[in-house]
C-alpha cells in the first residue's frame, strides 16, 4: 500500500514537494517564507484544492516559528553589516589620527646654506635645530676606454676572450672584491668592437655606452653610487683586448681603462656623529628626516613647526571626527540600534574629547576655538585658532601631539585597540558570525523537517483522495 502511495504522491505533484507547498528549497539561502504555508490555491498544478487546504491547516501552527526565524536572521544580519560599518568608520578616523599623531600636526625644514642639502619632513619628525658638515658625496665610478676611429672598429685578435667583472672596495689593503660579485662574459670576432663590448657589458649589469671623444669613439662605464661599488676589470685571453678595456682600480691610470672618478661614500656629521652612506640621500640620521645631499661645506638643519599648516590640519581632524560622528548617529539610529558595542565606543571616545590631550581639559581645547555641541560634534572657532596659533604654535600642537599624550595620539590609540583583530568590535562581528551561523543551521533544519511534515501530510491526503475519501490512516498502512 505504501509503495502504491509513493506512486500516486509522484505522479500526482513531482519529486519536489517542498518547492511546491513553500516555495523555495531547504539548503539555499532563501528565508522560509511563513505566505507559502497558505500559498496553495485550488489552482495548484501538482495538488488538489482539497489536499492543498487539508496541509494548509495541518501546517498552519509553524508560521509563528518560521515568522519568528526569518526575523532573528534579519536583525542578526543587519547587525553584522551595521559593525562592519563602525569598523570601517573607526579605521578612517584612526588613520586620520595617526597622521597627526606622533611628532607634530606638521613640520618644515630649512637651512641656513644654499647647496649643501635639502630635507624634508615626515610626520614623524620632531621640532630641533642640528649643525651639518658634509665632506664628501657619495658618487659613481667612471672608467673611459682610449679611443677608436669607430664604434665599429675591431679591437684586439678577435679570438675568445674571458672578461671577468668584480665589484668591490679599494682601500689601505688594496682593491677586496665583495663576495659572490664576479661576473664574466666572452668577447671573440663576434663582438669585439665598442658597440658589442658595451652590449655584452650591458648584458652583465653594466651601464656602458660609446661616446663620442677627441675625434674618435670610446667605451664609458657609469657605476653606482657607494665605495662598495668599485669595478675591476680583468681579460685573459686577448692581450690587445686587455690593454684596450683592461682595469685595475690599484692602478687607475695604468690599464686600458682610465678612472675620471672613484666610487665613493657620503660622509656627513650631523650634531657631531658621523654618518658613512652610499648615497646622497639620508633619511636614518634624524627621526622623520630625509637628507639628500648636494655639495660640501656647513650648514644648519632646523626643523620647526609648520604654522601655516597647522589650523589645516586641525580642521581636517574636525571634519573627520564629524563624519565618524555621523556614522555612529545613524548606527545608533538603525543597524545597531541599542547595541552595546557601539554604546562602548560612543562613551569611550566622549570621555576622550572631555579630557582632552596631553592631560589638558576640555577648556584648554576651548581656548584654541575647539569645543562640542549638543550633539557631540565637534565646532572650530577658526578665528580662536589662528590666535591660538599665533601666539604659540607648538602650544597647539601639543593638544593634538605630544608623545602619545596629545589628543589625535590617544584616540589613535584607543582606536588602534578598539578596531584591533582581538578588540571590541572584531569580537563582536565574531560572535554576530556565530549568531548568524546557528540561526541559519535552524533555519535549514526547520526546513528539513516542514518538507518531512508536508511531504507526509500531502502523500496521505492524496491518498486518501484516490479513494474516495473514506480510507484512514489504518486503512493506508494496511
Amino acid at each position: 500500500m505504501v509503495t502504491n502511495a509513493s506512486a500516486i504522491l509522484a505522479a500526482q505533484y513531482g519529486t519536489n514537494p517542498f518547492a511546491t507547498v513553500f516555495g523555495t528549497n531547504p539548503g539555499t539561502s532563501s528565508s522560509i517564507n511563513s505566505g507559502t504555508l497558505t500559498g496553495m490555491t485550488g489552482g495548484s498544478a501538482t495538488l488538489s484544492p482539497t489536499v492543498a487546504a487539508r496541509v494548509q491547516q495541518a501546517l498552519a501552527g509553524q508560521r509563528g516559528n518560521i515568522d519568528l526565524l526569518n526575523a532573528n536572521l534579519t536583525s542578526t544580519q543587519t547587525r553584522l553589516s551595521g559593525l562592519g560599518q563602525l569598523q570601517s568608520a573607526l579605521d578612517t578616523f584612526e588613520a586620520l589620527a595617526e597622521s597627526l599623531a606622533g611628532a607634530g600636526l606638521s613640520t618644515a625644514a630649512s637651512t641656513s646654506s644654499r647647496g649643501v642639502l635639502t630635507a624634508v619632513t615626515s610626520a614623524a619628525a620632531k621640532p630641533g635645530r642640528y649643525d651639518v658638515d658634509v665632506s664628501q658625496l657619495a658618487q659613481g665610478q667612471v672608467l673611459n676606454s682610449g679611443t677608436q676611429p669607430t664604434a665599429g672598429s675591431t679591437i684586439g685578435s678577435g679570438m675568445a676572450a674571458t672578461v671577468k667583472l668584480e665589484w668591490g672596495t679599494l682601500g689601505e689593503e688594496g682593491f677586496q672584491a665583495s663576495a659572490g660579485s664576479a661576473r664574466t662574459i666572452t668577447i671573440d670576432s663576434n663582438n669585439n668592437t665598442l658597440d658589442g663590448i658595451a652590449a655584452a657589458l650591458k648584458e652583465a649589469g653594466v651601464n656602458a655606452t660609446v661616446v663620442r671623444s677627441n675625434g674618435g669613439y670610446a667605451l664609458q662605464v657609469n657605476g653606482k653610487e657607494g665605495a662598495t661599488q668599485t669595478l675591476s676589470i680583468s681579460v685573459s685571453g686577448d692581450a690587445a683586448l686587455a690593454a684596450a678595456i683592461g682595469f685595475d682600480p690599484e692602478r687607475p691610470q695604468a690599464g686600458g681603462m682610465t678612472q675620471a672618478q672613484a666610487a665613493q661614500d657620503a660622509i656627513v656629521t650631523i650634531s657631531g656623529k658621523e654618518y658613512r652612506r652610499s648615497t646622497n640621500t639620508i633619511d636614518d640620521a634624524i627621526e622623520g628626516v630625509t637628507i639628500t645631499l648636494t655639495g660640501k661645506g656647513e650648514t644648519r638643519l632646523a626643523i620647526t613647526q609648520d604654522s601655516s599648516q597647522i589650523a589645516k590640519n586641525v580642521a581636517a581632524f574636525v571634519e573627520g571626527y564629524n563624519k565618524m560622528s555621523d556614522t555612529l548617529a545613524v548606527l545608533q539610529d538603525g543597524a545597531l540600534s541599542g547595541d552595546q558595542a557601539l554604546s562602548r565606543v560612543s562613551s569611550q571616545l566622549g570621555a576622550l574629547m572631555r579630557i582632552g590631550g596631553a592631560g589638558a581639559s576640555s577648556q584648554a581645547l576651548a581656548d584654541i576655538g575647539l569645543s562640542r555641541d549638543a550633539d557631540g560634534k565637534l565646532v572650530l572657532d577658526e578665528i580662536k585658532l589662528k590666535a591660538a596659533i599665533a601666539d604659540d604654535p607648538e602650544a597647539v600642537a601639543r593638544l593634538f601631539t605630544d608623545e602619545g599624550t596629545g589628543l589625535a595620539d590617544r584616540i589613535d590609540q584607543r582606536l588602534g585597540a578598539l578596531t584591533a583583530e582581538n578588540g571590541l568590535i572584531r569580537r563582536a562581528q565574531d560572535r554576530t558570525t556565530r549568531d548568524l551561523d546557528l540561526l541559519t543551521d535552524r533555519r535549514e533544519r526547520l526546513a528539513q523537517s516542514l518538507t518531512a511534515q508536508a511531504q507526509a501530510l500531502a502523500q496521505m491526503y492524496t491518498i486518501q483522495e484516490q479513494m474516495g475519501g473514506t480510507g484512514t490512516l489504518l486503512d493506508l498502512l494496511g
